[in-house]
């Protein structure tokens, strides 16, 4: 039975990015629940635009007063430790805060890169503190100077190519297949596009980086990309905050849940966005997943509040975003499933159709503060619970 305080039921939700947020504003639709934001930043980070705060061309922050409802209490500090027997929070500048039910949806972060001198030689570009330092060291670059792009997945596609585009002298070190995500016919479009731009791309199976120097990606096949900088795009980790709390997770460290959100260690606590592991059976990271957690989660809570069950996750994909810089994108079709189809937009309708997306994505933020319950649930992959069955046996 839900505990209140003051009669009113608290709930935290640990990170204010595009889960935590929507979760969070949805979470007000009851009058009588009280509802805490812990984030380490003062300001919503669109992460989908940190490639443009390198550039120049975008800050990438959004004031939590436009997407954030004012019922929500925001608490900008950073959470150390979930205590599930007194459920508080432990923060970093001191204190704990208390908790009826939790909504853990930390994102992610740079993964740790294991490949020798990356950790000391290569900038990463996953939060905005990262994103600002390599604004200034690119700033700080001779406008000559050649820069390494490591990592060929969407973040790598769209930092070389907006580099690129601002004039300067890219090398994509793709580490195996360009824009693998990609369907043939996109990846195609996709080289052509960067080729316009003038990046070099290298990609195949010896393209995988071995070593960083101060000057230099060395490759798996031995040939050296020099470079007065590199740039770190090889995959993402999520923080370790629940593994240090004595919670299950998978092998990446995200919160492993059942497929509900909740996790199978304490039904007072749900994820959403890129942390959440529902049978151990992650969504790709991005905010086409976790503006559909957020609200999930907010909902499995709610449910349980209101004394019922909560239901099964139903998320369901409509494709992959990229920029390719100001002038040109692509919109990457797939089927529910994240299986890339033949389809896609690309070009100027494919930067726009991407700017439409992303700014769309914020007001989807808006309009839940505004109107708890806004966002309507209805995607659906059908496939899922065929995968979820032959799924080792995380979730008893």
């Amino acid at each position: 039975m839900t505990e209140h305080t003051g009669g009113r039921t608290e709930v935290i939700v640990i990170g204010g990015g595009y889960a935590g947020v929507l979760a969070a504003n949805r979470l007000t639709r009851r009058d009588d629940v009280a509802v805490t934001l812990v984030n380490p930043r003062p300001a919503f980070v669109e992460r989908v635009r940190l490639h443009q705060l390198v550039a120049g061309s975008d800050d990438a922050v959004v004031d939590y007063e436009d997407v954030l409802s004012e019922r929500v209490k925001l608490v900008v500090d950073t959470a150390t430790a979930i205590d599930r027997e007194a459920r508080t929070v432990s923060l970093a500048g001191g204190g704990t805060v208390g908790y009826d039910h939790l909504i853990y949806a930390v994102g992610s972060r740079s993964g740790v890169p294991e490949v020798p001198g990356a950790d000391r030689f290569a900038y990463q570009i996953a939060t905005l503190e990262e994103a600002e330092r390599l604004r200034q060291a690119v700033a700080a670059a001779p406008a000559t100077a050649a820069l390494t792009v490591v990592g060929g997945g969407a973040t790598g596609i769209e930092i070389a190519a907006e580099l690129a585009e601002a004039g300067r002298t890219v090398s994509l070190v793709c580490g195996g297949q360009l824009g693998l995500y990609l369907h043939p016919n996109g990846r195609r479009f996709v080289a052509k596009r960067l080729a316009a731009l003038g990046v070099t791309v290298l990609e195949g199976p010896g393209t995988k980086a071995a070593s960083v120097t101060a000057g230099a990606v060395r490759l798996a096949d031995g040939r050296e990309v020099r470079g007065h900088l590199t740039i770190w795009a090889a995959g993402f980790g999520v923080p370790d905050l629940a593994a240090r709390s004595g919670l299950s997770t998978d092998e990446t460290g995200r919160l492993l849940t059942d497929e509900t959100l909740t996790s199978i260690d304490d039904d007072r606590i749900v994820a959403a966005g890129d942390a959440a592991s529902p049978s151990g059976l992650a969504y790709r990271m991005g905010c086409q997943s976790a503006v559909q957690l957020g609200p999930h989660a907010a909902d499995a809570v709610l449910r349980r509040i209101e004394g019922g069950a909560p239901e099964a996750i139903s998320v369901a994909f409509a494709g992959l975003c990229v920029s390719l810089g100001r002038g040109a994108g692509i919109f990457q079709f797939a089927r529910k499933d994240d299986t890339a189809i033949r389809f896609y937009v690309g070009g100027g309708p494919g930067a726009r159709l991407k700017e439409f997306v992303v700014a769309h994505t914020v007001k989807q933020l808006a309009d839940e503060a505004r109107k708890p319950g806004a966002r309507v649930l209805k995607a659906k992959d059908n496939a899922r619970q065929q995968r979820v069955q032959a799924a080792p046996a995380y979730v008893s």
